[in-house]
């Protein structure tokens, strides 16, 4: 059997078991000690009885004009009788005996002092040069109905003060360590790109260095990524210019050269400019995926940039058939972020599929699916991950769907994707569902 895995848990068990086990001892030594005393009491009381009767008992013989007649004590009333007795002579002739006593149940005399048997306990003592001798008996079934009458008055407000006690370090240890509870759930509810400190306000001593630790390695490594971003976002920004001039270079060159050879190879450079330059836009648009601010305080109508979009992506291809609804499609999704993620989806449809590439907006989502061979599923779960291509020749940077995936993470969107698409036997779908407006 596993114990309880929380600390709350853990030390409420605990603490109980050792609470219940303390108070089982000490109920356990006060009933012994108790009945250790009571046992004493109740011989005090059946000697100090003896001691009392004896003298009465040797007047009443001595003052007879018969000697050695058996007196029966009579009642008074019916009444119960905790002690019997008889009185006898040293021939160990009965001369008094109380109403209730039975002669079969005393034992033999022995002499003075206590004696016992299975049913009763006795005391013996003597008078007039032992010639005159009393025995009183006690049921022991007395002192153990006032035995249980003890640990009853013992025990049944130990059930009461027991689960008590439970419930009062139940709560005790709930309400120590509330500020821990919500440090985890403040842990646990953040976000993977949320990288801001934890409250850990209130935090016992032995859990307020975690907490601080924790904190420092979060403030690392927003740091770092933040390092990251920056970097990539610079360095794309700054080969911009650079690679502009190039490819003017080569074009011009291309255009001025009239041997073939030169002029093939500028094309090539020219194509490898082209590549270079589309990469460092991709890495311009991830950094602002994962850095910037991707809603807006206000929603508006997606539809005119899908449809600005796809006239442009239309011109160079003639390939794109799109469909809007009907209705506004309102988001509040910042529209430079839509046009990022819907150009990605569209280009990455155009680039890797064949045919008609099928775009849709309407009822909070963006499918935009093409034709061609279906993708494995083990390939199609990488194709979010950075510089993932769908093939090892496939034209691309390998971060269009990157892009898209990170604006569904940070935005509160979702991209699904799926191959063969929806309704047919080949091609690839992606879906993304535009983030709820707050």
């Amino acid at each position: 059997m596993r114990g309880p895995r929380s600390l709350q848990g853990r030390l409420g068990l605990w603490l109980g078991l050792a609470l219940g086990l303390i108070w089982l001892a000490a109920a356990s030594l006060t009933a012994f000690t108790a009945r250790q005393e009571m046992e004493e009491v109740f011989d005090s009381a059946l000697q100090e009885t003896a001691q009392r009767l004896l003298p009465l008992a040797v007047v009443d013989i001595l003052e007879r004009e018969n000697e050695g007649l058996t007196q029966r004590i009579a009642a008074i009333r019916e009444h119960g009788e905790h002690f019997t007795y008889v009185v006898s002579d040293e021939q160990g002739r009965i001369l008094l005996q109380s109403h209730a006593a039975d002669p079969a149940l005393f034992p033999a005399w022995t002499g003075t002092g206590f004696a016992q048997s299975a049913t009763h306990r006795f005391y013996s003592d003597e008078a007039v040069r032992g010639t005159i001798r009393i025995t009183v008996a006690e049921p022991l079934d007395q002192r153990a109905a006032v035995a249980r009458e003890l640990l009853m008055g013992l025990g049944l407000p130990l059930l009461i003060v027991l689960p008590l006690a439970f419930l009062a370090i139940v709560l005790a240890l709930r309400t120590s360590l509330a500020p821990l509870r919500h440090f985890r759930e403040g842990l646990a509810a953040r976000g993977p790109r949320d990288l801001g400190p934890v409250a850990a306000g209130g935090l016992p001593i032995e859990i307020a260095p975690v907490a601080e630790a924790m904190n420092g390695l979060l403030a690392r490594l927003s740091a770092a990524f933040e390092a990251e971003r920056s970097f990539a976002a610079n360095a794309a920004h700054e080969l911009r210019t650079p690679l502009a001039g190039a490819l003017a270079q080569v074009q011009r060159l291309k255009a001025e050269t009239a041997d073939p050879a030169a002029r093939s190879r500028a094309g090539e450079i020219e194509a490898g400019l082209k590549r270079l330059t589309r990469l460092s836009e991709r890495l311009m648009q991830l950094a602002r995926a994962e850095g910037g601010r991707l809603r807006r305080d206000a929603a508006a109508d997606l539809r005119p940039v899908a449809q600005l979009l796809a006239d442009d992506l239309s011109r160079a291809s003639g390939r794109i058939r799109l469909v809007l609804a009907e209705a506004p499609v309102l988001s509040d999704l910042d529209p430079d972020t839509f046009a990022i993620l819907f150009r990605n989806l569209v280009e990455n449809a155009l680039r890797h599929g064949e045919g008609m590439v099928d775009v849709a907006l309407g009822d909070g989502m963006v499918i935009v699916a093409n034709d061609g061979p279906t993708v494995p599923p083990e390939a199609l779960a990488r194709l979010t991950d950075r510089f993932e291509r769908a093939g090892a020749t496939a034209d691309g940077s390998g971060l269009g769907l990157a892009i898209v995936a990170a604006i569904a993470e940070r935005s509160g969107g979702r991209l699904d994707l799926a191959s063969p698409r929806g309704g047919s036997g080949q091609g690839f779908e992606a879906r993304f569902t535009l983030p709820r407006v707050l």
